[in-house]
């Protein structure tokens, strides 16, 4: 063979010998590949921890290292974990190992939030998946709620105080007392919210209830909210209706503290009467409205009267707390906000039988959309809250 052919080859697979070696690895060997898991729990009490998983895809015949660093999301480092960062080894013969990630507690009611866990730098191993997503779910109820606003006494002179809720449980409401009504029915007027039952968006929490509507889709609704009444537990005639509350806000957001007949189940609405003790429709939060509806049997409309009542200044009703009441006596019913009367209505108003001498029951829900508030749009925010301090009535 001519001796430069011969050098030419000689050199040529002298090369190749040595491409192929630059990962100091025998020719043909392939590195274990490293994935880390992701975490979904909830937040806890007490000391909680979150084990991310890291697993190769084959026994390691050496050590294998890799670095690893929690970078924020949604979750913050020191306000819902504890950062933290290292290297990691999953030791000859074994296939995972654990980042153990602490889970900063508490009692605040607060959305699920998330972070990540980040492998890099892999020794004696590649990567294949690099990113553990943590999500701390929420299994708090806890929501400060400053006690500013109007208050009314406990007692009146002429009356007895009957029945009062206070909520100053945690969690459920009391089943004695309230019901949940559960669906996504429209309710009468194309409302897009699915009203659940429990206490995801209705509990109690540092003495007060809570109802919020929240921006999720369940069983096909966009929107999730609560309605609880009283039906058939709690009824009342004539009196006097305390109710203080802090009422939501934003475009296609409804909130209602109301009355049915409790007849309703038999005579149907509007022959069972309706007093809407306040209603709010959230594009003008500065103003609720009182309002009572009736008809005859069968109908599928009311015949209603009512008033608004508007707050002076630029103040709006999510500011602070504010008193709800009507007085009902035979043959009149009268609407106040803070004990401001503003609106009354009597049985010489109503054009068929007065219904409302009669047992009525409690309402408290927020719709979201519908045809009288409309829709939310861009600027509507979630979740909405409206807080219940507490009613009490006096007879």
């Amino acid at each position: 063979m001519n001796k430069l052919i011969f050098f030419l080859a000689f050199a040529a697979v002298s090369t190749m010998t040595t491409c192929g070696n630059d990962d100091n690895t025998n020719p043909g060997t392939e590195l274990p590949r490293l994935s880390i898991s992701s975490v979904t729990s909830f937040e806890g009490d007490d000391a909680t921890n979150f084990n991310f998983k890291v697993s190769a895809s084959a026994v390691a015949e050496q050590d294998i290292q890799v670095n690893y660093s929690t970078e924020e999301v949604t979750a913050g480092k020191g306000i819902d974990f504890t950062d933290a960062s290292g290297t990691l080894t999953i030791t000859t013969g074994e296939r995972e190992a654990f980042i153990e990630i602490n889970i900063v507690t508490d009692t605040i009611k607060e959305a699920d939030e998330e972070f990540k866990v980040v492998l890099s730098n892999p020794v004696n191993a590649t990567l294949s998946t690099a990113e553990g997503l943590g999500t701390i779910r929420n299994d708090d109820t806890y929501i400060f709620i400053p006690d500013d606003g109007y208050i009314t006494p406990e007692s009146y002179t002429g009356y007895d105080l009957v029945w009062r809720d206070e909520f100053n449980g945690s969690g459920a409401l009391n089943p004695n007392d309230w019901t949940h009504e559960i669906g996504n029915s429209g309710w009468g007027n194309n409302e897009l919210q699915y009203y659940t039952e429990g206490t995801g968006n209705a509990y109690q929490s540092g003495g007060r209830l809570v109802i919020e509507a929240k921006e999720e889709n369940i069983s096909g609704a966009p929107y999730s909210s609560a309605r609880v009444i009283t039906q058939d537990k709690r009824t009342f005639t004539h009196g006097r209706v305390d109710i203080r509350a802090i009422l939501p806000e934003g475009q296609g957001i409804w909130p209602a503290l109301w009355m049915l007949g409790n007849n309703f189940s038999t005579v149907g609405w509007p022959a069972c009467g309706e007093i809407d003790i306040m209603e709010l429709v959230g594009h003008e939060p500065s103003t609720t409205h009182g309002t009572a509806h009736w008809g005859q049997q069968g109908q599928s409309s009311s015949t209603y009267q009512g008033a608004p009542y508007n707050l002076s200044g630029g103040a709006k009703f999510s500011d602070e707390f504010h008193v709800f009441s009507i007085i009902r006596e035979p043959g009149e019913i009268t609407w106040y906000v803070d004990d401001n009367q503003f609106f009354r209505l009597t049985n010489a108003d109503v054009n068929v039988t007065y219904p409302f001498d009669l047992d009525f029951f409690f309402i408290f829900n927020i719709a979201v959309g519908g045809n009288w508030p409309g829709y939310p749009d861009e600027t509507t925010e979630f979740p909405q809250r409206m807080y219940v301090d507490y009613i009490r009535v006096f007879e």
